[in-house]
């Protein structure tokens, strides 16, 4: 009631303090912020007992009041839904369901955040490219093959693919200099090409690893159960 009369808001010690603190109230300071930990503290250490009185449904009020304003409106307009990327409107609306669903935040953003990390690395993973180049000098013919991107479980089995096994000559060059090893899957994936192409009595180098790659792949080629 005493803060009210001052444009003030009781809200969370979360985000809706944050919010609240700024968007209801009009808090442009640090001060503001130190004000309202210092607060709480002296709330919960000193009158932890009084605000334990408070009706519940005063509180469910509040809180109403705070959903409302810490809710970003703009982000579900239908105008806004659609220049919005599918993968973010679907985190969105995967953390809101969870969170509604379990009545847990801590939930709903960890859902949130896998769901992002899945949608993310799907998308990077198309982001892979590989150039096949032949070249000529005294020793007859190589096959050149130039691999952009970056490696991972979900672009090494499309890298598996690319390579032209049977009408390739006897020497296979693999440049990794504008790539990056990022897991075991990916040196699984080049230890079958190896495999595949000695199979067929041709040999193959690796080039242009960097130190994190080649120390990855030097670790773990031969180690792993290839494609």
């Amino acid at each position: 009631m005493i803060t009210g009369f001052f444009g003030g808001m009781g809200g969370c010690a979360m985000i809706g303090q944050t919010m609240i603190n700024v968007k209801v109230s009009g808090a442009r300071t640090r001060i503001s912020t130190f004000l309202a930990g210092v607060l709480l503290l002296v709330l919960v250490v000193g009158f932890g007992d009084v605000v334990a009185v408070i009706p519940m449904a005063a509180l469910v009020a509040v809180m109403i009041m705070v959903s409302v304003g810490t809710f970003d409106w703009h982000s579900v307009r239908p105008g806004t839904l659609r220049r919005m990327p599918k993968s973010e409107t679907t985190v969105m609306l995967a953390t809101v369901v969870v969170t509604v669903t379990t009545h847990n935040l801590a939930i709903g953003v960890v859902v949130g955040v896998l769901v992002a990390m899945t949608l993310f690395a799907r998308r990077v993973a198309h982001l892979t490219d590989t150039h096949r180049e032949l070249v000529e000098d005294e020793a007859g013919p190589t096959a050149v093959y130039r691999v952009t991107g970056e490696l991972f479980f979900a672009s090494s089995n499309d890298l598996y693919t690319q390579f032209e096994y049977a009408d390739d000559p006897d020497r296979v060059v693999i440049d990794l200099s504008e790539s990056h090893i990022w897991d075991a899957s990916t040196v699984a994936a080049l230890d079958a090409i190896t495999t595949k192409y000695e199979r067929k009595g041709k040999t193959v180098r690796i080039t242009g690893l960097n130190e994190s790659s080649a120390a990855r792949h030097g670790r773990l080629s031969g180690e792993l159960p290839s494609h």
